[in-house]
């Protein structure tokens, strides 16, 4: 089930790294990425619980992560 509101994209080299997943695991404050040893998780049951505060997106390398916005025509967070 994916978000109705919030969508992530996050590139498969931060999906690979541990120490990144769990750096994103900690950054986030409303439990979307969960990281495991093999990397990192998409909790996508709390996709809509997102609260666009960009700390995931600064966690991770320049276009590592973005957050979409399904509600604003694909408008993404990223840097």
């Amino acid at each position: 089930m994916a978000g109705v509101f919030i969508d992530v994209e996050v590139t498969d080299e931060v999906k690979a790294d541990p120490e990144l997943a769990q750096t994103l695991s900690d950054a986030c404050p409303v439990n979307i990425y969960a990281a495991t040893a093999e990397g990192l998780d998409i909790v996508e049951e709390n996709l809509d619980e997102c609260i666009l505060c960009r700390l995931c997106v600064d966690a991770a390398p320049p276009g590592g992560v973005k957050v979409v916005k399904l509600y604003d025509d694909g408008a993404t967070l990223e840097r």
